[in-house]
């Protein structure tokens, strides 16, 4: 899909990668530019320099992604691209962490997908057209090696758009996946900080800066694939995942052992 004379509404523009999607959107002269986060400072910062129109709303609280819709197309009219992308990290580990907690990761990393697919499917199949994107992460192809609450969500986000994929493709709605591996962000930043044994092997795939993630995903929906993987490594690793599920569980061990030792070897030193 071309971008131009388009309306595209993207959820947490304002950091990170959202931030410069937001700007690379805005390159391609769409129809109508809206942008959402839970920012209020920081998105409306970013939509009077492009131009757009910026909503604060908190996506993964009922009714704020139906809020921001009803807002969008009451500027600029039916929605042809709902671009997907806030997310949360979530706690490392799986053991201590509490039921709110998992609450609150799926709420943030699932439900606004889940909420605008709803919302706006009737109508993108009635017109015959339409795209929903959605954030997810390579973990949600592979996994993260230290958070299960990341991990098992933004599978469950891969899931989802690959159901959208397979239900609604012959209805003329595009769907699209990211999923990328360790990107220059605030949510990075934290993860260095707060999930040492995670950021190990998430750092070895190199770290790209949010406007490559942003060329590559303008690439990925014009031509219209269903994963946009920025670190091309993260598709080989998931063909030797699907292929050989045993090597690769046997090989992730591994490298979970290397990222202990080494964060031990480092808080020892």
């Amino acid at each position: 899909m071309e971008l131009r004379d388009r309306h595209i509404v993207l959820t947490g523009a304002g950091s990170g990668i959202g931030r410069a999607l937001a700007a690379r959107f805005a390159a391609e002269e769409p129809r109508g530019l809206v942008l959402c986060d839970l920012d209020a400072e920081a998105v409306q910062e970013v939509a009077e320099a492009l131009g757009a129109v910026g909503v604060a709303a908190d996506v993964g609280r009922p009714g704020e992604v139906e809020r921001l819709i009803a807002a969008a197309e009451e500027a600029h009219g039916p929605i042809d691209v709902f671009f997907s992308n806030a997310g949360v990290g979530g706690p490392p580990g799986l053991i201590d962490v509490s039921d709110e907690e998992w609450a609150r990761t799926w709420d943030v990393n699932v439900m606004p997908h889940v909420r605008a697919a709803r919302a706006l499917l009737p109508g993108m199949a009635l017109r015959g057209e339409g795209y929903l994107v959605s954030t997810a992460s390579a973990a949600g192809l592979l996994t993260q090696v230290s958070a299960a609450p990341y991990s098992v969500t933004k599978h469950a986000a891969v899931a989802l758009a690959e159901w959208i994929a397979i239900n609604y493709g012959d209805a003329g709605v595009r769907v699209s996946c990211l999923c990328p591996q360790a990107v220059r962000t605030p949510m990075l930043e934290m993860a260095l900080a707060e999930d040492p044994v995670g950021a190990v092997p998430l750092l070895a795939g190199g770290v790209l800066e949010p406007e490559q993630v942003a060329e590559a995903v303008v690439a990925g929906m014009r031509e219209e694939r269903f994963l946009i993987l920025p670190h091309e490594v993260v598709g080989e690793y998931l063909a030797l995942k699907g292929t050989q599920p045993e090597r690769w569980l046997a090989g992730m061990r591994k490298l979970l052992r290397g990222a202990r030792a080494k964060v031990e070897g480092q808080q020892g030193a």
